[in-house]
């Protein structure tokens, strides 16, 4: 990798990830981390995408952290899917995603059009060609038949309350497919929401995982939802807020 003495490199971490993940970005990957990181710093000069800049903090917050939420399926060898991030912000965790699952198709969905159009540009400059960036509200483009009930997995990173979540991505996922909620804390009143929102929605709570950091030791948690039965009426599937 060529960088100038004024460029911030990321940590390789590659110990970490081996003994947190059982995985190991290759070479390509790690350039790919890399570049991303150098772009979300250029686009923080104009746009407001993280607080997150410092290298070991980044890579532990956005890259650690999108990758430790799909670890399962990083595992399993699942690689052939299709996937949304929905709330996507500065691409976090679909472009981590992309570039560890390269065989995958990913769809960055955000409702600020600043944001996609810097991801957009950012795909384009990475050469990243197994994603795409999409301008919409979820419970909008839910609702195109192009994205009802056509995906394999869908991430959300604490876009909103945990029941709302749910709402929102069920819908994306084909029966059979799974949705990871990414959070912080995790209480029982939050669990009780949830139960009764996928209830609705045709899905159950697969599992509900707990973790720290390996860094900052910050708590950590992961629920997964399965999607069991294909909805069948589209108008009834979100709620209005």
């Amino acid at each position: 990798m060529t960088t100038d003495q004024n460029t911030l490199l990321l940590p390789e971490m590659m110990d970490v990830w081996q003994q947190t993940l059982n995985w190991q970005p290759n070479a390509e990957q790690q350039q790919l981390f890399q570049q991303l990181y150098q772009a979300i710093l250029s686009g923080n000069r104009q746009l407001n995408l993280t607080r997150i800049t410092a290298p070991v903090e980044f890579w532990e917050k956005h890259l650690w952290d999108s990758l430790r939420g799909v670890a399962p399926l990083l595992q399993s060898g699942q690689s052939q899917q299709r996937w949304i991030d929905i709330g996507t912000g500065a691409g976090f965790p679909g472009v981590p995603v992309a570039i560890a699952f390269p065989d995958s198709d990913v769809t960055l969905l955000d409702s600020t059009r600043k944001k996609i159009s810097f991801l957009e540009t950012l795909l384009a400059q990475l050469d990243i060609k197994n994603a795409t960036a999409s301008n919409g509200r979820a419970e909008a483009i839910a609702m195109q038949p192009q994205y009802w009930e056509t995906y394999d997995v869908a991430l959300l990173r604490a876009v909103a309350p945990v029941h709302i979540c749910a709402e929102y991505a069920l819908p994306f996922l084909k029966p059979g497919g799974l949705a990871i909620l990414y959070r912080g804390h995790w209480t029982d009143e939050e669990a009780n929401d949830l139960k009764l929102a996928i209830e609705e929605l045709g899905g159950v709570i697969d599992s509900i995982e707990s973790f720290t950091t390996p860094i900052s030791n910050s708590v950590r948690h992961c629920v997964h939802l399965r999607k069991q039965s294909a909805l069948f009426n589209r108008a009834s599937t979100i709620r209005k807020r």
